[in-house]
């Protein structure tokens, strides 16, 4: 575990695998969601990753986990979010990574594509959009879920996340005890229920990248679940569509949640396209 600095705002990380020792190891840099922690990619899923060859990093995005809190008076965009994946990089010593980001981390990846393409190898944006404001949007009771304040304890945010997680889950794939335990490790790691909010803020102040995205020349692959309820799919295939040469992956079953059902397909796409960039 390790810390670096971003403008003052302080950012957590943690590594697994060799440390890289050459600018041409293959490295990927894994960005939570909207107010998710790094442990939402299970060291199972980092290890996965490892044994086929990569560098794992995982960050806490600002505003959660065990990254700065920002004060409400700070209205950033995903611009200063991009900035703080190159800082973590930077701390790494590592010059180009593999960059996924699943769904607000899609945008944000994304961004960092569009504004620091020199440090990518390549972009996974998971279960994310473009922001392509003509794309439909999820039913009303999801985008209630998905803004509504946090709880004042930590036992009723538990809660509040599970019944929030029941929305956009797969039924068959859905674990509440397994959920119960993973949503109280959050809450014990760091209980911050307004950090996803200051986030969600943050991608509805940035600038539109449809047109930065139409011209980037980075090896792209786009993942989204056929189930998705949160980003309903029409959001992975738009972004594929602008995003010259980039791979399309629907993952069968999979909805809004990252679960060990679908790490398959992703580490599997995901090596592949890694693979052909040393080609």
């Amino acid at each position: 575990m390790a810390t670096t600095n971003n403008g003052g705002i302080e950012l957590y990380f943690d590594t697994f695998g060799l440390p890289v020792d050459g600018s041409d190891d293959p490295v990927i840099l894994c960005i939570p969601g909207m107010g998710s922690q790094c442990i939402i990619f299970a060291d199972a899923f980092c290890y996965a990753l490892v044994d086929r060859g990569f560098f794992v990093i995982r960050m806490d995005n600002r505003d959660i986990g065990l990254s700065t809190k920002t004060d409400e008076s700070l209205e950033y965009t995903l611009s200063a979010m991009a900035a703080d994946v190159t800082a973590v990089l930077d701390a790494t010593g590592v010059q180009k990574a593999v960059v996924l980001g699943m769904s607000l981390g899609g945008m944000i990846a994304q961004q960092t594509a569009v504004e620091h393409p020199e440090r990518l190898r390549a972009l996974v944006s998971l279960a994310s959009s473009c922001g392509d404001p003509e794309l439909p949007s999820a039913a009303p009771e999801v985008i209630e879920a998905l803004i509504k304040p946090g709880e004042a304890t930590i036992e009723a945010q538990i809660e509040s996340d599970i019944e929030s997680r029941r929305l956009w889950s797969n039924p068959d794939w859905f674990d509440v005890d397994a959920l119960r335990e993973f949503f109280a490790a959050i809450c014990t790691r760091n209980f911050e229920p307004g950090g996803g909010l200051r986030q969600y803020a943050a991608a509805m102040r940035t600038p539109s990248r449809l047109d930065a995205l139409q011209q980037l020349d980075i090896p792209t692959l786009v993942v989204h679940g056929e189930n998705d309820t949160l980003l309903l799919p029409e959001h992975g295939r738009r972004t594929a569509e602008l995003i010259p040469g980039a791979e399309y992956l629907e993952i069968e079953g999979f909805s809004h949640d990252f679960v060990y059902q679908m790490w398959p397909p992703l580490i599997e796409a995901t090596t592949a396209l890694t693979a052909r960039t040393f080609s």
